[in-house]
C-alpha cells in the first residue's frame, strides 16, 4: 500500500538519491550534475509554506517524491508554482507519479496558490500524460532549449490554473 505523507528533513538522502538517478538517466531534470546532500538540504529548508513537499512511501522506504516551488523569486509571482515529480527507477509506470501529481496539485490549492506550472522534456511522454489526467494544459513548447545526452530538447508547459 502507498502511503503519501509530508517530507521531512529525514527524508531528504532518500529524495536525494531519487533525484541524482533522473539527473544521470532521464530528461526529466535539465540538471546534468548530481546534487549535494548540502545543495539538497538548502533546497528543502527554501520550500515555504505555499511550496510543500510530499513523498510515497511503501514499506517506510520512500518511493518517490513531488514539490511546489517558487516559478519566480519576483513578488508578484509569489502565489505561481513550479510541480516536481520524480519516481524511483524501479516503481515507473505503476500509478505513483499520477497519485503525487494529484495530490501536490491539491495541496497547492489548500496553501492558497493561484497556478502551477511545469516544464517537461518534450520526449517525456508519460510525464505529459500524467499531467493531462490531472487536469493541466499545454500552453506552449519551447524548442532546443535543453542540451542533454548529446541532443537539444524541447520542453513542454503546461498550467494548472485553479478556479477562483
Amino acid at each position: 500500500m502507498i502511503h503519501l505523507r509530508a517530507a521531512t528533513e529525514i527524508d531528504q538522502p532518500e529524495i536525494l538519491a531519487i533525484y541524482n538517478e533522473a539527473v544521470l538517466n532521464t530528461t526529466a531534470t535539465f540538471d546534468t550534475e548530481p546534487r549535494s546532500m548540502d545543495a539538497q538540504m538548502e533546497w528543502f529548508r527554501r520550500h515555504k509554506k505555499n511550496h510543500p513537499i510530499l513523498v510515497a512511501e511503501i514499506n517506510k522506504k520512500i518511493i518517490g517524491w513531488a514539490s511546489l516551488s517558487p516559478w519566480s523569486d519576483r513578488c508578484a509571482y509569489e502565489t505561481t508554482v513550479e510541480v516536481s515529480v520524480y519516481i524511483d527507477k524501479d516503481f515507473r509506470g505503476q500509478g505513483i507519479g499520477s497519485s503525487l501529481l494529484e495530490r501536490i496539485t491539491i495541496e497547492g490549492q489548500k496553501a492558497k496558490n493561484h497556478t502551477v506550472l511545469s516544464r517537461i522534456s518534450s520526449d517525456n511522454l508519460a510525464s505529459i500524460y500524467i499531467h493531462n489526467k490531472a487536469g493541466y494544459k499545454i500552453i506552449g513548447e519551447m524548442k532546443e532549449v535543453g542540451f542533454k545526452f548529446g541532443k537539444f530538447l524541447d520542453v513542454t508547459m503546461m498550467q494548472y490554473l485553479y478556479s477562483a
